[in-house]
């Protein structure tokens, strides 16, 4: 590691060739930028040439006055990238649960289309691994769907999403009898909302667990493939079911008083978001509000 202060002293009097000058420009004295051209000829070998009024670099000197310039423009780039003006080039990281993550995957490669300097990572997990993921700064973003308690933790409100029973389009509902006629497609968090949605849907209604299952699937792109195709029911989130490729296949029956889930947007309450990071947010969350006013 080269001081700096040695190495910036050593700059100035490549440009101005003398150590009088150099002195006067850096505010020392003229023994103290001597010294530091010294200290770094004991390091790298003879860096200048003395004339009786300048000074002449050497090879070895030309050799560290490019590392120098090298060093300069690595400064230079670093603080670009930190700065606001940094806005469109960086690494953008998201971990999220799987029926948000559907939602937000297509929206993050449309932003890196439009700024090619950006780099995308999103990674689908359940909630546990999502708060790791930010804890051990694997992923500067996380979205969970509960506000945690931590310190190192900054949560705030970051969408809403309800959760919708879905049954195939085919299907002429008559209550919950088409439910158990149809049977239900099940999921690795299926039981726990449809237990939510159902029992305020229809009050006193046997459990879903006496409703047969038809199908289980744990990756959430496709647990509405079965539905679309008339073999069984389901309850999703809005995200998972907006983002199916074949919306004609699929009915939402609605539930008149909604059971409504607060997505959270997470990230470490020790430093603030990126700059690029902040203006993803802003720009995922104004695509997300046009939906919904179009659900």
């Amino acid at each position: 590691m080269i001081n700096p202060q040695w190495l910036k002293s050593f700059a100035v009097l490549a440009e101005l060739g003398n150590f009088t000058r150099t002195a006067e420009y850096l505010g020392l004295t003229q023994a103290a930028v001597s010294q530091h051209i010294r200290n770094l000829e004991q390091q790298f070998g003879t860096l200048f040439l003395r004339h009786h009024r300048h000074v002449e670099l050497t090879p070895i000197g030309s050799a560290l006055l490019d590392y120098n310039r090298e060093m300069e423009r690595a400064g230079r780039a670093l603080d670009a990238r930190l700065r606001a003006s940094a806005l469109d080039v960086g690494d953008v990281s998201f971990v999220t649960p799987g029926s948000i993550g559907l939602a937000l995957y297509p929206l993050l490669l449309d932003y890196q289309q439009a700024h090619p300097g950006i780099t995308v990572r999103h990674r689908f997990a359940p909630d546990t691994e999502v708060l790791e993921a930010v804890l051990s700064n694997r992923f500067e973003i996380g979205l969970l769907t509960y506000k945690p308690d931590n310190d190192r933790i900054k949560a705030e409100k970051f969408a809403e999403e309800p959760l919708e029973l879905i049954l195939p389009a085919a299907t002429r509902y008559a209550g919950y009898e088409t439910l158990v006629e149809l049977g239900f497609i099940n999921h690795p968090d299926g039981i726990g909302m449809a237990t939510r949605l159902l029992s305020r849907k229809y009050p006193g209604s046997p459990s879903i667990r006496e409703i047969q299952m038809r199908g289980f699937s744990n990756q959430v792109n496709l647990i509405l493939e079965p539905v679309s195709r008339g073999l069984g029911f389901t309850v999703l989130p809005r995200f998972a079911k907006q983002a199916f490729h074949r919306q004609e296949a699929l009915q939402v029956v609605e539930c008149g008083n909604p059971v409504v889930d607060t997505l959270w947007l997470i990230c470490r309450s020790e430093w603030p978001l990126s700059s690029r990071a902040s203006r993803v947010v802003d720009e995922l969350k104004q695509h997300l509000e046009v939906a919904s006013r179009r659900a």
